[in-house]
């Protein structure tokens, strides 16, 4: 199963290291050296990391045939995914996978359902539910 662990950002110097926006309680395993993620848009990927690294508090990839800031600069915003077992869950138990909220009724604060859970959006700086109204 695929699951979303983060978002292509601006690039970091001229060597063609690019920023990402963490969306994985475990960013050492799925971007370890050798990950091979999938993005959305697929046409720029798929991609495999060859480095990772903390700078100031972010995240820093270099990824395999990515050597200048041009090339880092056209998978800015790509949204990476990457292969999980299905049967895997987060160590959080407040943590959630995509597939686990579709199909799930949403209700309001005071009980009333709003609809099924269809899909999660993932927006810079914000996740959405996507609903079927009932």
């Amino acid at each position: 199963m695929q699951v979303v662990v983060g978002r292509i950002g601006r690039p970091h110097g001229i060597r063609g290291e690019v920023t990402v926006e963490v969306r994985t309680d475990d960013p050492e395993l799925r971007f370890a050296p050798g990950s091979v993620l999938t993005t959305d848009p697929a046409r720029l990927g798929p991609i495999t990391v060859a480095a990772a690294r903390w700078h100031s508090g972010r995240l820093l990839l270099s990824v395999a045939g990515v050597s200048d800031r041009t090339a880092a600069e056209g998978l800015r915003g790509a949204v990476l995914s990457a292969e999980v077992p299905d049967d895997e869950l987060p160590e959080d138990p407040e943590e959630f996978y995509d597939h686990q909220l579709r199909s799930l009724t949403a209700v309001s604060t005071d009980g009333a359902a709003l609809g099924t859970v269809t899909d999660v959006v993932h927006l810079p700086g914000q996740d959405l539910l996507a609903l079927d109204h009932q």
